[in-house]
Formats: C-alpha cells, sequence, structure tokens
C-alpha cells in the first residue's frame, strides 16, 4: 500500500499542475475574436516550440510531462510557451544540447538560426530564426528564449514579422522566462 501511494506521489509530482504556466488563465478565457486563437496540450510528445529541423524527435528523449500553450494572431503573429520536464537534469540538458546542434545544422539560404548564450537558470538560450533575401534580413523570423533549470526546459518564443534582430526582439519572452524560472522549482527537481 506505502509502494502505491508512493507511486500515485512520484506521478503527482512529474505532472506540469492546471494553471502553472502564465498564459494558462489568458487561454481559458473566452475569446470571441475569429482572428485569435488559444490552444493548450499536455502532450508529452509535443514537438519543441523552438525547432530549427522541424523534428518531433528533438529534444524528446526522457520526457516525463509537457504542456505548450499556442496563440496565433492573423494574419501573421503567434507566440508560444512550454514547459518540459524530464527524467533527469543530464536529458534536459541533452535536450538543450540536440537544440545547439539543430542550430547550427537547419536553415537554409532564405531562413537562418542563430543561437547565443542567455544568462538564465542553469543553462540559457537566445535564438534567432530570420529570413534573409540574399545576405540581408527580411521580414519574418521568430525570436526564442529557452532556459533549463534542473530537469526542467521552459520555453517562450515569438513569430511574426520581425526585421533586422535587436536585442528589444527579446524582452516579452525573457521577462516571461525569468517569471517561470522564479516557480519551475516547484515541479522541477531542483537542489
Amino acid at each position: 500500500m506505502l509502494h502505491m501511494i508512493s507511486a500515485l506521489l512520484l506521478a503527482a509530482a512529474l505532472a506540469i499542475p492546471g494553471n502553472f504556466l502564465l498564459y494558462e488563465k489568458d487561454a481559458a478565457k473566452k475569446d470571441d475574436n475569429p482572428e485569435t486563437t488559444w490552444t493548450v496540450s499536455a502532450r508529452k510528445s509535443a514537438k519543441l516550440v523552438v525547432n530549427p529541423c522541424d523534428k518531433a524527435a528533438l529534444g524528446a528523449r526522457g520526457r516525463t510531462a509537457a504542456k505548450t500553450i499556442t496563440y496565433t494572431a492573423v494574419p501573421d503573429f503567434a507566440k508560444y510557451e512550454q514547459v518540459i520536464l524530464y527524467s533527469s537534469e543530464g536529458a534536459a540538458a541533452a535536450a538543450m544540447s540536440d537544440l545547439r546542434a539543430a542550430l547550427r545544422a537547419c536553415g537554409t539560404k532564405g531562413y537562418r538560426f542563430k543561437g547565443a548564450k542567455a544568462l538564465l537558470g542553469d543553462d540559457g538560450l537566445m535564438v534567432i530564426g530570420q529570413t534573409h533575401q540574399g545576405a540581408k534580413p527580411a521580414i519574418g523570423g521568430e525570436r526564442a528564449i529557452v532556459a533549463r533549470r534542473a530537469n526542467a526546459l521552459i520555453l517562450y518564443s515569438q513569430a511574426g514579422e520581425w526585421g533586422k534582430p535587436a536585442k528589444a526582439d527579446f524582452k516579452q519572452q525573457t521577462g516571461d522566462a525569468k517569471r517561470m524560472l522564479a516557480k519551475i522549482c516547484d515541479i522541477a527537481a531542483c537542489d
């Protein structure tokens, strides 16, 4: 009996509770605007929302739970919030390493990815996805912050009509990441 209770507590600890993500309450509100959509998914197998190669397997090994919120606004804006728990800190670190490798390996002449270190959590990454015309940045792209704390990854991304990349492009995503990092240890295996 004690073993069964212990297993149930462990399973509950590995889940991401309702209303834990920053935008969950916004996503639950009734939205009558036909040009905006919120979706919330607790699929453990969800693709990373920052995924340069668009591969389902990127960052999938060792997951124990995931929650993803997507907001889209017609015609050209989207923002994403994703929290993923892994079975260990090593599995989460491997996901970050795989993401960095994908940033280097993927992209086309017309759409390029670039990553830079972000001083967030145990490991942080600032990601730029940018449309290019020749060597020059064109309109369109993605700006994302990915941070790892212990066995958790948190991802905040916005996609839209970005022009030439600038630090100010990351203000909202960085603020959101800091807010989530302040509470992620409620569900992650932090020391």
